[in-house]
């Protein structure tokens, strides 16, 4: 069987609820699993918290970048003007994704609530994001109500096998 040619080889192009359902699992479970491990090895104190929220925003945005380029250079066709920034573009839902959890975790920092314990509230704020994301994508996808609450149990799992693994290895 003869190899496609670069010419022949058909770029995929997800579209805007593929991206925002990818970014946004990814973006929900990168933020538990974050959280889990600095409440395990760092501090809660108020100082931390806001460290803790920093390094989030950091690990989010350095994630997007890794994977955006991943995907620009496993293309395997001609790219064309501005295929790399548009690859970029498309993995903002990731990022967008772990701003609650750095809210609440910045929000421990400047003292509007406790600073210890606050991985609780962002684990259940990230499950119930999960959940919403499966949801909303199975029914944008014309899928019935059932199937839809289903998907959305799924992918709350996700965010759950975070917390019992973070449970598991206190």
């Amino acid at each position: 069987m003869a190899r496609p040619t670069a010419a022949t080889v058909e770029r995929h192009s997800p579209d805007a609820h593929e991206n925002l359902l990818f970014g946004g699992v990814y973006g929900a479970v990168l933020a538990s699993s974050m959280v889990a491990a600095l409440t395990q090895y760092g501090h809660s104190s108020r100082g931390s918290r806001r460290y803790d929220a920093l390094w989030l925003l950091v690990t989010a945005l350095a994630s997007a970048l890794a994977h955006g380029y991943a995907h620009y250079i496993a293309e395997r066709a001609p790219h064309r003007r501005g295929d790399a920034l548009r690859a970029l573009r498309d993995e903002w839902p990731l990022v967008v994704a772990v701003v609650p959890t750095v809210l609440v975790l910045a929000g421990a920092g400047w003292g509007w609530w406790p600073a210890n314990g606050v991985e609780y509230p962002a684990f259940a704020l990230n499950i119930a994001l999960l959940f919403g994301l499966g949801l909303l994508t199975a029914r944008r996808s014309h899928r019935s109500w059932p199937v839809a609450l289903g998907t959305g149990v799924v992918d709350a799992l996700l965010g759950v096998v975070v917390v019992v693994a973070n449970a598991v290895i206190k």
